[in-house]
């Protein structure tokens, strides 16, 4: 495996490379590019900087997330083909700079969503957390309001305040679209893209519902193995593939991660790896990474991607604000830290537990 870190860029995020590149093991960084809105081509000058940024510490620039999606694309209206062709031209940009995973998501508007950014836990760290019950009370237009209020002045992608100022005109723009219209939306998409990423060698892991139910009564179809195994038979290609976020996935009870792995493991181009903490229904916090941490088996995920062989890229997912730490919500460089050393465990202890059964 290949291990990742998150990182917005030196104008975005709180956190240094030369920082980074001292967590034992790490190969690189899952880079961005912040001032990039969905449509927009991402230019090879500007992927070349961020390239030589990351390169000059001595790390690698292991894939971009995300390179988003324009919601004509996804509401199927008749300017996606422009923004297609803006995709496929990002995508070979991205290929002639040596760039080749591109993790992204189909989510109609709210590209993941929670109700508390800074949770307080027990022991005085702070959790993402998310609660059905508050989003139920809440109006569409209000949720944009409530993730700003907490953002403490970092940019999140996702809740570009450019894109959202519009919400109105994007819920109309999505108004009739269901599961249905959502899926074949993808599907020509996918169909468009997926023959020029198997040329350019540039694989494409789309990122599970977060939460993986349905808000706001916008449709979802990234949310359990059915949808992901609908999504794969689009395009069979090793270039059609899947981010495996363990936390998104997992945050619904119904889904067992360790089958999830097993009937999709060879589309799994990216891992996203983290614990959550179940808390009622439809409520759960981020917690810690490890197992005794929440309510996921992540010995037996990690022994999981073994088996069906993965050795692509793998990053801690959202980590707790600790230690006084001042970051953007869900990427401090601390509890990350911890979680992707606990993932180098976890990963050592399966290979040497196999091989240590190989030799009895």
């Amino acid at each position: 495996m290949r291990w990742g870190f998150r990182w917005y860029g030196e104008q975005g995020d709180s956190i240094p490379l030369k920082n980074i590149r001292q967590i034992p093991g790490i190969n690189g960084v899952i880079g961005t590019l912040l001032n990039k809105m969905p449509g927009d081509v991402w230019e090879v000058s500007e992927i070349e900087e961020l390239k030589q940024s990351v390169q000059i510490e001595e790390l690698n620039l292991l894939g971009i997330e995300s390179v988003a999606i324009h919601d004509a694309i996804k509401a199927g209206t008749k300017e996606r083909d422009h923004y297609i062709d803006n995709y496929i031209q990002t995508i070979k940009n991205l290929s002639a700079c040596g760039v080749n995973l591109i993790c992204y998501s189909f989510k109609p508007i709210f590209g993941w969503a929670k109700t508390n950014l800074f949770y307080e836990n027990e022991d005085g760290s702070f959790s993402l957390l998310y609660d059905q019950a508050v989003v139920d009370d809440m109006d569409p237009s209000e949720m944009y309001t409530l993730i700003h209020s907490q953002s403490k002045g970092f940019k999140l992608p996702g809740w570009e305040e450019e894109r959202l100022q519009k919400f109105h005109q994007l819920m109309e723009i999505y108004e009739g679209v269901n599961e249905e219209n959502l899926f074949n939306n993808l599907a020509y998409f996918l169909k468009r893209i997926i023959p020029v990423c198997e040329e350019m060698d540039v694989k494409m892991a789309i990122h599970p519902d977060d939460p993986p139910w349905e808000i706001f009564g916008l449709p979802r179809i990234t949310k359990n193995v059915t949808d992901l195994k609908k999504i794969l038979a689009i395009v069979d290609s090793p270039y059609n593939g899947i981010t495996l976020c363990t936390g998104s996935l997992g945050a619904d009870p119904q889904n067992d991660l360790v089958k999830i792995i097993h009937e999709v493991g060879d589309r799994i181009n990216f891992v996203h790896f983290r614990n959550v903490l179940f808390m009622g229904d439809h409520k759960f916090k981020e917690s810690a990474h490890l197992t005794t941490e929440g309510s996921l088996d992540m010995y037996a995920i990690m022994n999981a991607l073994v088996e069906v062989g993965f050795d692509g890229v793998i990053r801690p997912d959202h980590g707790r604000t600790i230690w006084g730490e001042v970051a953007m919500p869900g990427y401090g460089l601390y509890d990350r830290a911890i979680g992707i050393s606990y993932l180098q465990g976890l990963h050592e202890a399966v290979i040497k537990s196999r091989l240590q059964g190989e030799s009895e």
